[in-house]
């Protein structure tokens, strides 16, 4: 599924307040973000991030917060793609291995785990190329207001 794909189906679940958000947002496309899949059925966006060398901390290796970045550029879009507009309320991270400049990229998938009320649960993955688990995250999303027909 391309970006115009999805920005038809964004159309169709704001309607007429996509005039209200910016899309794709500043920060999906500073990041150099690459969308690689997404299934509306299974509720999961499959996103892929060039590691770059300003992303680096002092021991040359992505900055966290970097990873934390592409993680919620995945989930936001996602968020949007399954539910009314919302929020992030948390954002867990564990890290497992360090991501390096030798990786060229990363892999985000998130999934829509849960739909309770207003509360959004997610889970997401960071790997490289070969598959390799690089961080995993969870998060809690809040819907800002209740929209007939989407709850």
């Amino acid at each position: 599924m391309d970006q115009s794909s999805i920005m038809e189906i964004l159309h169709a679940r704001l309607g007429d307040r996509i005039d209200e958000f910016i899309l794709p947002p500043p920060v999906f496309e500073l990041m150099h973000a690459e969308l690689l899949d997404f299934d509306p059925d299974s509720g999961q966006l499959k996103i892929r991030f060039p590691v770059l060398e300003q992303y680096l901390n002092p021991y040359g290796v992505m900055q966290g917060g970097m990873v934390a970045a592409a993680v919620d550029n995945t989930l936001g879009p996602l968020s949007m793609l399954v539910a009314p507009p919302n929020v992030t309320r948390t954002l867990d991270m564990k890290f497992s291995q360090p991501v390096n400049l030798d990786l060229e990229n990363i892999i985000v998938e998130a999934k829509l785990l849960e739909r309770a009320g207003r509360r959004l649960k997610f889970s997401a993955e960071v790997r490289d190329q070969s598959g390799r688990l690089l961080a995993r995250a969870r998060a809690l999303h809040w819907i800002l207001e209740m929209e007939q027909g989407n709850l």
